[in-house]
Parts: structure tokens; sequence; C-alpha cells
């Protein structure tokens, strides 16, 4: 990988355990969580009776880091010292339709030593794994510590509050203090002990000598969710399936899981190299397992999949339908049934009696506790929702996943309540009054030319559901509205120079029309080849040294939005042109996060949003080159 990862992915699980490596070093700095606090883990290599450090901080010397491969599932590390490369390969297998291992909370990290001097050397290692990992801040309580052996013969550890508040609270830049933090490790002369002092430590250790050693770090959190009221648990341990199983299960198929892995990034990357360009997919293997991992996947009373987002560093919301929208790409392309799992709390939380709008809402409450709507709820009115943004979200999740599925039977049960936000479209979209849209950090707009869009684009969807449906005649109608909607748009948008406007009432604005691009995926045809065109066209001037700005209120912009805007291009290199700036965004930017997806322009600076869901809409370029939708 040429690209030069802003953040090094380690450990990426769910939103409460992901840690990452935030320097272009792993020694340079201690690994932290997502959300750049501490979660120390530490590793030291002895080699011929000296020690180096090959992970986190430290007072023994730092070995040489020769080289970085990022693929989807796995971040490969090779490591230089005293005759000795160590290489390091971390990989959790978040397969997306694999249930049990997209659950499965363990991540592996293999270490295998070779001599590079061609003399013999005695080497060993070992890992410490500090208390921070299942606590929000060290020190907020004591830690329970215990020594084990798994069935499997390897020896572990756990740790875990004192406390055990579980599920006790919500909110954003906060990590997990309940349930246990499990590290183990097999190989020769293996062993895992507790330190205890200022903090409390997991250590294991083991011989590399003459073979390689598989360190896992495992976290129990025993409960996942509250869904109104019902305490989930994850897929993984629905069944009362105990951590140490999962650990041993673990080490039985890791060797299928890496191969399995490969096959899947290869493919990922091949794919992406074929629709966009080398550049594309680098972007879009670092973007995999940050996707995956800011979702926690549970089954409600009945057995269904729900798979739960979380809004990271922006507000810790949960099931947010503006941030599920920008996703779904990526699940589009990987299982359609994981969107499904993202709408089900929203059409839950609609029809319990309690919404009392007739458009969507914006969210179902804040990780980890969804009993109900917290952004904005103590002022219930439209100053502070997004009526057409969300009503129109879902109108286009739900026709993007019964066209990718072939099959509109999950719409059924949800027909009416997507008839009334579509009716709600009708009536408010063509011209939206001052209301908030997804990119709600500009402030409210008035006239807003791209909602617009999405309310058209939704209101498409739904004749597409009910075509799909067999339903003709009311489909026809809802297509012809669309379709006067669209040719209005066209003559009130317009600047009479090719583009078209920011907001209706705003001649010589510009925006990115991201929302125009469900018009190529789906294959709409509302807007003429030629409209498209000379938006396009005209975009090629606002580019700035790291992309396009969303709009011209800012030089901020969003990855996602950009790569949507990017693939209404016609032609690859086009598409390439467009994407390349992202890519030097990621590579030279001085913030140092899990990818941002809000960033400016000018300096590629991140603008507060990391590690978040959104990044599957970078995936938009292969779901249209697929014709998946379509």
């Amino acid at each position: 990988m040429k690209l030069r990862p802003p953040a090094l992915p380690l450990i990426t699980v769910d939103p409460y355990f992901s840690v990452w490596s935030m320097a272009d070093r792993l020694t340079d700095k201690a690994v932290c969580h997502w959300t750049g606090k501490p979660n120390t883990i530490n590793g030291t290599a002895v080699i011929d009776g000296t020690a180096y450090r090959f992970l986190g901080e430290g007072e023994a010397p730092a070995m040489k880091q020769l080289s970085v491969e990022v693929e989807a599932f796995s971040t490969t590390v090779r490591m230089e010292a005293a005759g000795v490369v160590l290489t390091l390969f971390f990989l959790t297998p978040l397969l997306p339709d694999d249930y049990e291992h997209l659950t499965r909370p363990v991540s592996y990290l293999k270490i295998s030593a070779a001599a590079s001097d061609g003399r013999p050397h005695r080497v060993s290692v070992s890992i410490r794994a500090s208390e921070e990992l299942c606590l929000n801040e060290k020190g907020q309580m004591p830690v329970k510590t215990e020594e084990f052996t798994l069935e499997n013969g390897a020896p572990a550890a756990k740790m875990g509050s004192a406390g055990q508040p579980v599920l006790a609270r919500s909110g954003d830049d906060i990590r997990i203090d309940w349930g246990y933090f499990c590290l183990a490790v097999k190989g020769v002369g293996a062993a895992v002990c507790t330190e205890t002092g200022e903090m409390s430590w997991l250590c294991a250790s083991a011989d590399l000598s003459e073979n390689s050693a598989l360190f896992t770090f495992s976290y129990d959190d025993i409960e996942s969710i509250v869904y109104f009221g019902d305490r989930l648990k994850s897929w993984w341990n629905r069944d009362g399936k105990t951590i140490e199983t999962a650990i041993c299960e673990a080490y039985a198929d890791f060797e299928e899981m890496a191969v399995r892995c490969a096959a899947f990034s290869d493919r990922l990357f091949r794919d992406a190299v074929r629709a966009g360009g080398e550049k594309y997919a680098e972007i879009l293997l670092l973007a995999c397992r940050q996707i995956l991992a800011a979702h926690k996947l549970v089954l409600d009373r009945d057995g269904e999949i729900l798979y739960i987002s979380k809004e990271c560093f922006s507000n810790g919301c949960a099931a947010t339908v503006d941030v599920s929208y920008p996703s779904i790409p990526f699940f589009l392309l990987y299982n359609p049934e994981l969107v499904k799992g993202m709408m089900r709390p929203i059409f839950r939380y609609a029809a319990g009696g309690v919404w009392p709008f007739d458009f969507a809402p914006h969210d179902v409450g804040q990780y980890p506790l969804l009993n109900g709507q917290v952004y904005g709820w103590a002022r219930m009115d439209l100053e502070v929702q997004m009526p057409v943004e969300e009503s129109g979200n879902i109108l286009l999740m739900m026709a993007a996943v019964c066209a990718a599925e072939k099959d509109a039977s999950f719409a059924v049960q949800h027909l009416d309540t997507l008839r009334q936000w579509a009716r709600y479209l009708l009536e408010k979209g063509a011209d939206p009054d001052n209301q908030l849209c997804t990119d709600d950090f500009a402030g409210h707009l008035a006239h807003n030319c791209n909602l617009s869009l999405k309310a058209i684009m939704g209101i498409a969807g739904l004749s597409r559901i009910l075509a799909m449906l067999g339903q003709e005649e009311e489909s026809a109608r809802y297509l012809a509205a669309a379709r006067e909607m669209a040719a209005n748009w066209l003559k009130t948008a317009a600047n009479g120079d090719g583009s078209y406007r920011l907001a209706f009432d705003q001649p010589d604005s510009f925006s990115m029309k991201y929302n125009a691009v469900w018009d190529k995926v789906m294959g709409f045809h509302l807007f003429p080849a030629e409209a498209i065109a000379s938006e396009f066209a005209s975009y090629r001037k606002r580019i700035n040294p790291y992309g396009m700005p969303l709009d011209n209120r800012e030089t901020y912009t969003k990855s996602d939005w950009l790569v949507w805007t990017a693939t209404l291009a016609a032609e690859k290199e086009d598409f390439e042109e467009f994407v390349e700036p992202l890519w030097k965004a990621y590579h030279y930017s001085p913030s140092r996060v899990p990818l941002g997806d809000w960033y400016q322009t000018t300096t590629s600076l991140q603008m507060r949003f990391q590690h978040r869901s959104v990044q599957g809409g970078l995936y938009m370029k292969l779901v249209d080159a697929a014709g998946i939708c379509r």
C-alpha cells in the first residue's frame, strides 16, 4: 500500500473494542481507542538477551519499522533489530456475510521471527495490556483480574471493572466500563500472568526461536444493547456461549480465517482498481474495518437482526438514519440483510405510538441505549428535525436493498409507513423550507437544491418498490410525480451556465449534487445525461488540493459525498481525477485519526468526525460498476 494511513487499525471489533496506532510507527506513541484515549498495549521482543520495543512506548529501544501493509481485515508490520525481523500480523475477521465471525469479539496477533543476518538467535516476545481496555479511563474504579487455562491448553487471563455497570450509560466520547477483556497466547513456552500497581495489566509471552506465537485479544461485553427496554446480546453469545469457548473456536479456525479474509481483500482490491483505480482501491481497503467496527449486531426478541451504528464523534446517536444512509453501498455489495438491520429500529420506533411526526425520525437513541430519539428531543419541532432528509433516506435505503436482493418482500410490512413519508416528500420536497439536512454542521438552509434531489429520488424509490410488488398503477403515479419534480428542478436550480445551484434562490452558487447518484445507480433516468455531465464538468474548477468543497459556503468537504459525486462521472479517468485529492488528504493529513469523513480541502485537517460508518459510502462506485441496483 502506497497510502500512508492517518491511523493504523490493529483491533477492530465494535465501537467499544477498537484499538489503533495513530502514528507513523508502532513505537512512536501508545496505541489508542478510536477516540484517541489510551488503550495501552505494549509489545517487547527479547533478542539474545536484549529487550526491544515493537509496540507502544517504553524505555527499551524501538525496533526499526520496515514496512506496513493494510488489507481489508488485516494489518501486517515488519520490524527489525539485532539481526532479527519480526512480522506482526493483526487480523480481525469481520466477514460481513458470516455473522459468527462478524460478531465474535476476538482479534488476533500472530508474531513470527526470522534472522536477517543469517545467524541463529534466541527470541521471545511479550504483550502487556492495561486496564484502560476495560474502563472508561484508567483508575475509574478498581479492576479484578483472573488467570485461567483454555480448554485447548492455552494460558489466558481476563480483567474487568469491580463495579460492572452493564449498559448503565450512553454517550459519544466514552469507552466501555463493564464486561471483561481477555488476553491469551499459544506457542512454545506460552505463559500469561497479571500485574498490579498504579495500573492493572495482563501479560502474555512466548518463545519465537523456532515457532511463531498467536495472541488473541477478546472482549466479553455480556450484554450489548438496550432496545426499547430489552437488554440484548450479540449474535455470538445469543445462546449463552462463553468467551472462553469463543476464544478456543478462534484459535481453531485462525488459518481458515486468514485465507478467507485474504481472498475477500484481494477480490475487493481487484474490483476497486477496475472500477476506480489503485488509489481508490487503497482507500477502500483502509476503510473496510472501520465501517464494520462502528456497528454492533444484535438480535431482537423475535430473533431478527438489528445492526446498530454509533455516530462516532458526532453526538453518539444510535441507528441514525443519515449515518446509515451514506454507509449502505458497502453493505449492498456484501450483505444487504445488514441494511434491513439498520432500518428495523427506525420502523419499530415510528410505529410505536411515541413518534409524533408524519416524517421519518433521525435516530433511535444514544449508543448503546435505544429507547427513542435523543437528537433534539427536548425541542420536538421542525427546527431540530430533518424531515425531508430522513424520509428520503429511508425510502432510498429500502428501494436500494430491495433492488440489490431482487426481492421487495421486506418492504411489504412497512408499506403504509413508506407511503406516509413519500406523501410528505411530495408535499414538502420539491422546494424544502428552512430545514437541516445530513450536513447539519453547515446549519439550516431553505430551498436546498440537493435536498430537493433527495426527495425526488426517494419518491422514485417508492415507485420502484411498488413496481417490484406488482402495484403498477400506484408505481406509475409516483414515478410521474418524480419526473415532474425533476423537470421543474432543472429549470429552477439552473445557474444558466450548465451548473446548478446550492439553493433555488441563490444564483451562481454551487454544491455537490451527491443525491443525484441514485438516478444513475438505480437507473431512474429522471435527469438528462447532458445535465449531469454539464454539472459534473463545472466541478473541475472547484477542486482544491484535497478535494472539492461541499458547497460554496465553506472549504470543507465530506469524503462519502465526494465519492458519490465522483460516481456521476461518465468516464473512469474523470472519477480518478476527482478522487485522487481524497487519497492525498488521507496520505498527507496531520490529523492522525481513523479516517475522518469531514475535513478541510485546503489543509486536509480533520473537522471533528472520525471512525464513522459513513465511510461505507466510499464503495458507491463499486455499487454502480456492479449494476446491482438497476
